[in-house]
């Protein structure tokens, strides 16, 4: 799932666009797809997200069956109602989830674009949120799979597209752009 980008930097390719989202906690990753995400609906795109966690997490309540179910041994407990289904899955060996993996346990079929907050030290295009104020450096010099910088500031930020993080419509047409630029290189490839 590795191939070269137009500079010959290894990217990961995926079977839908796959777009992250990288930064330092407390730069406001949530905060902005939360205001992104109704913006791209609105647009008529389908979007799944990726949340990497750094830590255990819990999506159920105790009490609850389906935690009391998973708690006594099912490896893989799925409920599911009229409006939506979840699946847990437990590890038997801890490990970091692999970002591919997790892209292919999604319905691909029913989604435009799956957006990734996290696994930012992978190979994959991604927008930079940056605030200087936070007193983190930029990942973008390291990081040749960064394709815009959206910022709370003005930044030198050499060829890339620089983003006013505090707007959520541009970085949304950003988006647009890119996908369907995505696009048009998919019906290249398969020409």
């Amino acid at each position: 799932m590795e191939r070269s980008d137009k500079d010959g930097n290894e990217t990961m390719s995926f079977p839908k666009p796959v777009l992250g989202f990288a930064a330092f906690s407390g730069t406001g990753k949530t905060t902005l797809l939360v205001k992104l995400l109704p913006l791209m609906k609105l647009q008529g795109l389908r979007v799944a997200m990726i949340k990497h966690a750094h830590h255990d997490f819990d999506i159920d309540k105790p009490g609850k069956d389906s935690f009391e179910l998973r708690k006594a041994g099912a490896d893989q407990v799925l409920i599911a109602s009229d409006k939506r289904y979840a699946l847990m899955t437990e590890y038997a060996d801890q490990a970091e989830p692999e970002l591919a993996d997790l892209i292919k346990r999604l319905d691909l079929d029913s989604i435009d674009l799956v957006m990734v907050e996290g696994f930012r030290h992978l190979p994959f295009a991604k927008i930079e949120l940056h605030r200087p104020s936070t007193g983190n450096k930029l990942i973008f010099p390291e990081d040749k799979s960064v394709v815009a910088i959206a910022s709370d500031e003005d930044l030198e930020t050499g060829d890339l597209p620089l983003l006013n993080l505090n707007a959520p419509e541009e970085i949304a047409g950003f988006i647009n752009r890119w996908l369907d630029n995505q696009r048009a290189k998919n019906v290249k490839q398969c020409a």
